[in-house]
């Protein structure tokens, strides 16, 4: 059984805020994303009586990073004594990655209807690109290691994939989840509960 756990999204981008494909592209968290991190590290400070018994790890992207940072700070901790793990940065969208879905449908007719067919394997054209499926494996190792309390920020397709490992929800479910950006995901006894 993994031990307990914080799961947080990174706060909301101009980017998130467009409906653009994010992906790996190195975004920032506009004014509500600074909001939505410092309200989750309040609360994450409610939920931790000991944050030193916990490990802080967070994607290296940029907008994983910032939320990590101001959540620590809205703790009373040292913004910057977390880990980064590779493993954790979002899905790559590969050709796809900064363009809204109208542009997607404009340059590519059929492409949106496509990936809805079969979303969790789905993967678009580029030679990076990833299925949620490919992000399961690459994050898989991450999970499975997790042998302290933990408290991670990470992306909405890392989430995603996080329920279907613990959950076994179905992957076309599991591939639309709304994955909020302000609230805190608990894995606890082999469930997730969102606080």
């Amino acid at each position: 059984m993994p031990p307990l756990a914080y799961f947080v999204r990174h706060g909301q981008t101009n980017w998130n805020a467009e409906g653009r494909l994010q992906g790996q592209a190195d975004t920032e968290l506009n004014r509500l994303g600074r909001r939505q991190a410092e309200r989750n590290g309040r609360r994450l400070s409610e939920l931790i009586a000991s944050p030193a018994d916990f490990d802080f790890v967070a994607s290296p992207m940029l907008r994983t990073r910032e939320t990590m940072e101001l959540a620590r700070a809205a703790m009373g901790l040292d913004p910057v004594a977390y880990r980064m793990d590779p493993r954790l940065v979002e899905l790559n969208f590969g050709e796809w990655q900064g363009l809204t879905f109208a542009e997607l449908e404009r340059r590519a007719p059929g492409a949106e209807r496509e990936r809805a067919f079969d979303k969790w394997d789905f993967c678009p054209p580029g030679p990076q690109a990833e299925s949620y499926q490919m992000l399961l494996e690459r994050v898989r190792p991450f999970f499975e290691e997790l042998a302290a309390p933990t408290v991670c920020v990470t992306h909405g397709g890392v989430i995603r994939t996080l329920f279907r490992l613990v959950e076994n929800t179905p992957k076309a479910v599991a591939a639309s989840l709304d994955i909020p950006q302000d609230r805190v995901l608990k894995l606890q006894d082999g469930r997730l509960r969102w606080l």
